[in-house]
């Protein structure tokens, strides 16, 4: 590719960029920008690189326009691209400080050499444009399903797809087992990443994705598209199994039976696109527990216990449904996890009952050591949900004397003696909490018990300092997940910190707030 500077138009430079511009889908004006720069390289080649050389290209008549510039300035630091204002103004006599004389070159005559060396500025800077502008076209494209050509193998097993404007890379890892493609064979995507790297835009397209599966249906259900039914979450395990679950925001419509199809029309025809992947569709509900019922099908569900703090649940399951509940290789109750964002345990019937009288063993005898009472009296509390000597010292009198068979000088009795018990021993942990060494300003914040005091001597927490050096995590990991949540050991640890703001009020206020909300819950067991 050859040029020659001269002021002449030249029309056929603008037809040369509109033509490239057209086959790479980019504007003819950045075309003319690499020519530019294409000019002032060959220009700088032949006057010297340490030159402020610049070439234009008219966007109307294609004259080409080679000029040097120097810069008028104050004091001088480069002799070659700046001019003082004295001799600026011998040249130019309005010349001001900050502005650039123009000095016209004349033409250059490229040499074979030069010609190649602008051909490759050209060259790179189009595709430089071209990559541009995929990454603008398809980076607003994320999360959309799109169809390819597979045009070649790359890494012996990433398959690089042709989209028609841009080429994206499907990697063997997102493809379903068992899948081969070949040269030239279509293919159906979703595009789940769009990003910029040294190499260019780079599109990044998944057969395995979840939201595949979403999309898929979106496409094949009109209900879906419109926003009628809306697809709630979805789980995979690709090419064996997933679950979909759907609400729908008309009355009238079964969300389920609109996804199936007519016998199975609209279900089928996603199944056949993910090579057979067997699809649960499941009714979304907003209460957990219901949509995790839903959730665990086609196994049938007898009874559930929620933990919602921690996020889990128990399912209990009839003892023939335990191994269609777990499903094969754990593969249903995973994907209900994944469905549901709950933590699942599965126990049998037999396997509930049976940890339910040991729990019920166990709390019966701690009543009986603790409060000194006989296996009825200890029964009778059990059976109507005390579970711990803090539930007996601190509930209204009444709520014990309502107990059938109870009365009111019963229930003061079984209080009192709680209280005894609970008194007696917080004196023991309180003497172990000071053969450990934990200080009294430590035992002085109210949401720690005497208990937890020990646990954290244990574990060389000791003074207000330690204490206030851990993380919130850590702190729970001592005490017990099940005992503090999140938000009561940040409480405590702030207000373990409170005495290095004492100096600032503010600071030392919001910490007294907080200890006096982490206190709250366990007023009872501090007691």
């Amino acid at each position: 590719m050859e040029f020659e500077t001269i002021t002449e138009p030249r029309p056929e430079l603008l037809q040369v960029a509109e033509s490239v511009a057209r086959d790479k889908g980019i504007q003819p004006d950045e075309v003319l920008e690499a020519m530019e720069m294409a000019i002032q390289k060959a220009g700088r080649s032949k006057y010297g690189h340490e030159h402020d050389i610049r070439a234009t290209i008219d966007r109307k008549s294609g004259a080409i326009e080679l000029v040097r510039c120097i810069e008028v300035v104050e004091e001088i630091e480069n002799d070659i691209t700046q001019m003082g204002l004295e001799e600026a103004r011998k040249q130019k006599p309005d010349a001001e400080i900050g502005e650039f004389l123009i000095e016209v070159l004349p033409p250059i005559d490229f040499g074979r050499i030069a010609a190649q060396t602008a051909k490759q500025v050209i060259v790179q800077r189009v595709r430089e444009a071209e990559r541009e502008r995929q990454y603008e076209e398809y980076k607003g494209r994320v999360g959309e399903i799109v169809n390819g050509i597979v045009k070649r193998s790359e890494f012996g097993n990433h398959l690089i797809v042709d989209l028609g404007r841009a080429e994206a890379l499907l990697r063997r890892d997102e493809t379903l087992p068992r899948e081969v493609f070949h040269n030239g064979n279509r293919v159906r995507a979703y595009i789940f990443d769009v990003r910029q790297e040294m190499r260019g835009p780079q599109i990044f397209l998944s057969r395995t994705h979840p939201q595949f599966m979403a999309k898929l249906f979106a496409q094949e259900v009109p209900e879906i598209y419109d926003g009628i039914i809306e697809i709630r979450s979805v789980a995979r395990d690709p090419g064996s199994r997933a679950k979909i679950a759907v609400i729908s925001n008309d009355a009238m419509i079964d969300p389920v039976g609109a996804c199936v199809g007519m016998r199975g029309s609209r279900v089928q025809a996603v199944v056949s696109e993910l090579q057979g992947e067997k699809i649960d569709i499941i009714q979304w509900s907003p209460d957990p527990a219901t949509f995790i019922v839903n959730g665990m099908a086609p196994a049938e569900v007898a009874k559930v216990v929620l933990d919602e703090e921690q996020k889990r649940i128990e399912v209990v399951v009839p003892d023939e449904q335990l191994s269609l509940a777990i499903g094969r290789r754990g593969q249903n109750v995973r994907l209900a996890s994944q469905l549901t964002g709950w933590d699942i345990d599965i126990l049998t019937e037999a396997e509930e009952s049976e940890r339910r009288s040991e729990e019920f063993r166990v709390r019966s005898q701690m009543f009986t050591d603790a409060l000194d009472v006989d296996e009825v009296i200890a029964h009778l509390l059990v059976t109507e949900g005390f579970s711990t000597i803090e539930d007996v010292a601190f509930v209204p009198i009444e709520d014990i004397g309502g107990i059938e068979g109870f009365d009111e000088e019963v229930g003061t009795e079984l209080r009192d003696r709680a209280r005894n018990y609970i008194a007696t021993q917080n004196e023991k942990l309180t003497a172990q909490r000071k053969e450990l060494g934990v200080t009294d300003e430590v035992a002085a914040i109210e949401a720690i018990s005497p208990a937890m005091l020990v646990q954290l001597g244990e574990k060389e927490v000791k003074t207000l300092d330690d204490l206030a050096d851990l993380a919130s995590d850590e702190l729970r990991d001592i005490l017990g997940r099940n005992v503090l949540n999140a938000a009561e050991a940040d409480a405590i640890i702030m207000a373990a910190r409170a005495h290095w703001f004492e100096g600032d009020e503010e600071v030392a206020a919001e910490a007294a707030d907080t200890e006096t909300a982490a206190a709250e819950p366990a007023d009872a067991e501090k007691a």
